[in-house]
C-alpha cells in the first residue's frame, strides 16, 4: 500500500504547483516554498524547546503566513491555537494563557491589539510578529531566517486546538486525542473532503476567516492532496464571484450569510462572471433558510453541498443538492459518528420529535480544556461516548437530520418554547433585511417575549412603519405565538465572518446585569 502523502511529498512531486494564493494580492506560495518555510519555523520551534503536545498561539488576519505556521505545527507534533482576530486584548490573553501557549505569532496588521498583549500573557514568553515588530515583539521573518529548511528528524503529527466561538460564554479549548504517529504515516484526508470530490487538481476558494476550524481544516486537507488553496483576505460578494472566474475555482466553501449577500446583488452583477469551472460549493457553520438555499441551487445548479458539525469534531452529517431537494431544510445523514436525538433525561426520541442532537463514537470524542464540568455536561447522561454541542433537532423517517436551533438560544415565553431560527429564516427573505437576530427579552408577565433585531440593506430606512411591516410580513409564515412583539434596528449585528452570531452580546443590551 502506498504511504499517505503530505506537504513534504508534494514539495518533491510538484514543487512549482501553487499551494496557496492570496486572491487579493496574487501572492503565491508553491509547494516547495511552503515546505521550506514551514520547515524553518518547525526548526525554530524545536530549537526553542517546544516538543510534542506543546501549544503555541496564532493571532493573525487572513495572511499567507497562516499556512506555513500551521504546517510547522502539523510536522512538529505541536498544537497550534488559532485565535479570532476580532477579539480584544483581554480576550486574546485569556485564550493564550488558558491554552498554556508557550509562543504567540501575530502580525503588524493586528498591532493595535497586539501591543497590549505582552504584560497580559506572562506565561507566554516568546512573541513573534509577521510583517513588522513592536516593543516586546520579535520580527517573525528575522527569527526564522537562520534556521535550516530541512525536515525535523522526527516529524510527529500535530494538530490545531480550536477554541469554541464563545457565543454564549467564555470560549473553551477543544482537545481531541492526538495519534502518536509520524505525519507521513497518517492518512489525514477527512471523509468530508473525500465525499465532496476534492482531488490534487482541485482549486479551492476559501472565503472565510482562517482562524476558524472549517476553512483552515479544509485547506490543510487539500494540501495533503496536492491541491491549490485560494484565500480571500476578507469576504466581498462581488469579488468572490470574480475570483471564481479569475482562478478557475473548482471547489469553494461558504456560510449562509454569504449566500444572502450574493442573492441580494443586482442581476447584472450576478451574471457578470464565468462560473463554469465551479463544480462544488459547500456550506456550513449556521443553518441556511430553505428559500435562500433553493435560490442558490436555481442559480448555480445542483453543485451545492452542505454539512453539519462543530469544532469539537464529535460527528458530522452531509448531503448533496439532490438529497436536499428531496428533504428541504435537512443538514443530511450521518457521515461521522452515529446520530441520536434525546430528551432532557437522555431518552432517545422517535422520528419527528425534537431533542438534543448527540453523536456517538467508540470513545469520548473530545474534551474541553480546563473544564471537566463542561466536558461532562456535553456527554450523554448514561453513555459518555455520546456527545452533544447544544443543537436541537429531529430526524425524519428517512434518517435525515433537521436542526431547529441552539438550546441556549431558545426563548421560553409563558412556558412555551420558541426557537428563533424559524423566525429568522422568514425575516431574512424580506427585501429590506440584510441580517436578523431574534432573541428573548424580559417580559414581566411571560418571562420573555420575542424581539427581532434587524440590520437593513443599504438604502433602507429604519422607521416604525417598517418595523410594523416586518411583523406583518410574518403573518401566515410562523405561528402566532412566535410573532415578535417588537423590532429594533441596528447598524450591524455582532456576527463574525464565520457566520456565528454573538447572541449573548445582543441579549446583554436588554437584560439587566446580574449582581
Amino acid at each position: 500500500m502506498e504511504a499517505p502523502k503530505y506537504l513534504g511529498d508534494h514539495a518533491i512531486l510538484t514543487p512549482e504547483r501553487p499551494a496557496v494564493i492570496n486572491a487579493n494580492s496574487g501572492e503565491t506560495l508553491t509547494y516547495r516554498e511552503l515546505d521550506e518555510r514551514s520547515n524553518r519555523f518547525a526548526q525554530y520551534l524545536h530549537a526553542h524547546g517546544l516538543r510534542r503536545g506543546d501549544r503555541f498561539a496564532m493571532f493573525l488576519e487572513n495572511n499567507i503566513r497562516c499556512f506555513e505556521i500551521c504546517w510547522a505545527a502539523l510536522r512538529s507534533g505541536l498544537l497550534v491555537v488559532p485565535i479570532n482576530r476580532f477579539l480584544t486584548a483581554g480576550e486574546v490573553a485569556y485564550i493564550v494563557e488558558d491554552s498554556n501557549s508557550k509562543l504567540i505569532v501575530s502580525s503588524w496588521a493586528m498591532r493595535e491589539t497586539a501591543k497590549d498583549l505582552p504584560p497580559l500573557i506572562p506565561n507566554c514568553t516568546q512573541h513573534l510578529m509577521v510583517d513588522g515588530a513592536l516593543d516586546g515583539w520579535t520580527r517573525f521573518e528575522d527569527a526564522v531566517a537562520d534556521f535550516p529548511a530541512e525536515r525535523l528528524a522526527d516529524e510527529w503529527l500535530g494538530a490545531t486546538m480550536m477554541y469554541s466561538s464563545g457565543t454564549t460564554g467564555r470560549p473553551k479549548g477543544v482537545l481531541r486525542a492526538l495519534p502518536q504517529v509520524k505525519i507521513n504515516e497518517y492518512a489525514a484526508v477527512s471523509p468530508m473532503v473525500t465525499l465532496l470530490g476534492y482531488t490534487g487538481d482541485s482549486v479551492y476558494l476559501s472565503t472565510a476567516p482562517l482562524y476558524h476550524a472549517a476553512p483552515m481544516g479544509f485547506a490543510l486537507n487539500l494540501h495533503y492532496l496536492g491541491a491549490t488553496v485560494v484565500f480571500m483576505e476578507k469576504f466581498d460578494e462581488l469579488q468572490a464571484l470574480a475570483n471564481i472566474e479569475r482562478y478557475r475555482i473548482t471547489h469553494s466553501q461558504w456560510v449562509p450569510t454569504m449566500f444572502v449577500r450574493l442573492l441580494k446583488l443586482p442581476a447584472e452583477d450576478r451574471q457578470r462572471y464565468d462560473l463554469s469551472s465551479h463544480r462544488s460549493a459547500v456550506h456550513a457553520a449556521a443553518p441556511c433558510p430553505v428559500e435562500i438555499k433553493r435560490q442558490m441551487i436555481d442559480w448555480w445548479g445542483p453543485i451545492i453541498n452542505e454539512y453539519y458539525g462543530g469544532s469539537e469534531g464529535n460527528g458530522a452529517t452531509a448531503l448533496n443538492s439532490e438529497e436536499w431537494l428531496a428533504h428541504p431544510g435537512s443538514v443530511g445523514k450521518p457521515l461521522i459518528g452515529t446520530l441520536h436525538i434525546c430528551d432532557d433525561e437522555g431518552n432517545e426520541l422517535p422520528a419527528g420529535e425534537k431533542g438534543l442532537v448527540y453523536f456517538g463514537s467508540e470513545q469520548p470524542a473530545f474534551q474541553y480544556h480546563n473544564d471537566t464540568e463542561k466536558t461532562r455536561s456535553s456527554q450523554h447522561p448514561r453513555n459518555p461516548n455520546w456527545s452533544a454541542i447544544g443543537d436541537i433537532g429531529y430526524v425524519d423517517e428517512d434518517g435525515f437530520l433537521y436542526l431547529t436551533d441552539r438550546k441556549s438560544f431558545m426563548i421560553i415565553s409563558g412556558g412555551v418554547n420558541i426557537y428563533p431560527q424559524a423566525i429568522e429564516n422568514e425575516l431574512i427573505l424580506h427585501p429590506s433585511v440584510a441580517d436578523v437576530a431574534v432573541i428573548g427579552v424580559p417580559n414581566a408577565e411571560m418571562g420573555e417575549e420575542v424581539k427581532a433585531v434587524v440590520e437593513l440593506v443599504p438604502g433602507a430606512q429604519a422607521s416604525d412603519d417598517l418595523a410594523k411591516a416586518l411583523i406583518e410580513f410574518l403573518n401566515g409564515k410562523i405561528g402566532r405565538y412566535m410573532m415578535p412583539r417588537s423590532v429594533d434596528f441596528t447598524d450591524q449585528l455582532p456576527r463574525l465572518p464565520t457566520g456565528k452570531l454573538y447572541k449573548q452580546q445582543l441579549r446583554e443590551r436588554y437584560w439587566p446585569k446580574q449582581a
